[in-house]
């Protein structure tokens, strides 16, 4: 494999600015690995190799020209299949978008080409950002750079598996309830959640409008802090956009543990959890001791609570958000010759897969005539309680420290005829969206089956600069991060 695709982001610009490498050789270099090992992978839906090439020769130009660059010139970067890309398919994994071809960029997509970033392509997810493994996409399953047998986690599956098997350098991902920090946790990568409405949505496929949040994927803090620089800010075309300043997360980055406050909450270390994700965990805490920071028993009394509330409220705004898709205006569109209410009916049933119909017939239900205050109502009030719980924490901690998952990546197939033991994956993660505060998964160690083993690391709103300097801390202290999957080790990087 080429040494090329190894390197940090960090490392592979400063490269380029010096001009030991062109843009066009790391693009071909990417496009050349994906060739060679996606069909396996399966992290791809839609390589972006045209485009790639055009933004890779552009950028060698204007260097020869003596032109500034951006700070991911010659960087590729992978985006989920939920964003929209003007003139590429944006499919979400769904039948009923395998054709659609979006007339405008997100937000974030705009951002990357500033930042001169190389788009290599549009990575594999559960269908509408709906599930744990990646199995629900409606195209191909994605597996586990670590062991193919196994799950990459998702819903940001493809972006992660993409990253860790050095099919890109870096990648954007989507967060309702832990999609980035739970596959991140998986792939043995650095996963952040942002505070909602840190990263504009605009142009992402909605799921869950109050949950969502675009975030990202790397396999070191810093390479995470680089691209935090370049999407985070303001959008006035998404109204939950937070017009607050913008830090350079670089700034502070290494200036340690030492002094933090980290609460560990009792309620993340009950029944269900893998003994080896407990000790990796632990040790973790452990290590931030020696850092100098002070680690502190803490609760957070409503977690058991999270899981009830979170599938109701994402379910219901689920119900809400895919109402579009009707085989009308765009989509697909079944070819039976039906009245108007049966063509609704068809096309949704034909393009939508089983979990994402599920989802739609929970959310319709909790939302219906006789149940929403039983259900949703009471949801939303829930939510407080979990969100003052953490406001709570923040009056005593800096951060709070937990697993990311309760287990390693589990075998594929393992759980995809029970949908709750499948929802439980995501026990550790959907407070943080509940919460709307930012939240980051590194690697702390292995597992069983010498699986990563994810360590989460939550801060209150908009303290991304200080999360990712504590996260860069452990960093610094441990290998773990450093640690490559067969697919990539074999092949001598």
């Amino acid at each position: 494999m080429n040494e090329l695709l190894s390197l940090s982001a960090y490392r592979l610009h400063a490269k380029l600015l010096t001009g030991e490498v062109s843009a066009v050789e790391i693009a071909e270099a990417m496009l050349g690995r994906i060739q060679a090992t996606d069909t396996e992978l399966g992290a791809y839906n839609t390589v972006m190799a045209d485009a790639a090439l055009a933004k890779a020769q552009n950028t060698d130009a204007r260097r020869a020209s003596g032109d500034p660059l951006g700070p991911l010139a010659g960087v590729p970067v992978a985006i989920k299949d939920n964003m929209c890309t003007s003139g590429i398919r944006t499919t979400c994994s769904s039948r009923i978008l395998e054709n659609f071809v979006p007339p405008y960029d997100a937000t974030v997509v705009e951002r990357l080409d500033r930042a001169d970033a190389i788009p290599v392509g549009k990575t594999n997810l559960d269908e509408f950002a709906m599930g744990s493994t990646t199995e629900n996409s409606g195209f191909r399953p994605t597996k586990n750079p670590w062991d193919l047998s196994r799950t990459p986690g998702g819903s940001s599956g493809g972006s992660a598996a993409a990253v860790a098997a050095c099919e890109a350098t870096l990648a954007l991902g989507s967060d309702t309830g832990g999609s980035i920090r739970q596959p991140a946790g998986f792939c043995g990568l650095v996963g952040l959640k942002p505070t909602y409405g840190r990263v504009s949505r605009y142009g992402l496929v909605a799921f869950a409008s109050s949950l969502d949040q675009i975030g990202t994927f790397s396999r070191d803090v810093r390479d995470t802090a680089m691209l935090l620089d370049v999407i985070a800010g303001h959008d006035p075309r998404d109204a939950t956009s937070a017009d607050n300043p913008v830090p350079d997360y670089l700034a502070e980055l290494d200036a340690g543990a030492k002094g933090i406050r980290i609460g560990v909450p009792r309620e993340y270390f009950g029944q269900g959890i893998e003994p080896e994700v407990e000790a990796a965990v632990r040790a973790a805490a452990d290590t931030y001791r020696g850092l100098g920071a002070e680690v502190v028993d803490i609760s957070l009394p409503h977690t058991e609570y999270a899981i009830a509330t979170y599938y109701i409220i994402a379910t219901a705004e689920a119900s809400s958000n895919l109402a579009r898709y009707d085989g009308v205006h765009y989509g697909h569109r079944t070819q039976d010759d039906v009245d108007i209410v049966e063509l609704y009916s068809r096309s949704r049933a034909e393009g939508f897969g089983p979990e994402v119909k599920r989802r739609i017939m929970l959310g319709t239900f909790a939302l219906s005539s006789g149940y929403y205050d039983a259900y949703y109502l009471k949801a939303l009030k829930a939510r407080q309680l979990v969100k003052r719980d953490f406001d709570e924490a923040w009056k005593q901690v800096d951060c709070v420290l937990c697993p990311t998952s309760p287990t390693v990546a589990f075998k594929l197939g393992e759980r995809t005829q029970d949908p709750l033991a499948m929802y439980l994956s995501d026990v550790y993660t959907i407070s943080t969206n509940l919460a709307g505060i930012p939240g980051i998964s590194i690697n702390c160690g292995r597992g069983a089956g010498d699986m990563p083993v994810g360590l989460q690391l939550m801060a209150k709103p908009f303290d991304e600069a200080k999360l990712l300097r504590i996260a860069r801390a452990f960093e610094a202290a441990t290998d773990h991060h450093a640690a490559r999957p067969p697919l990539v080790a074999a092949e001598g990087t």
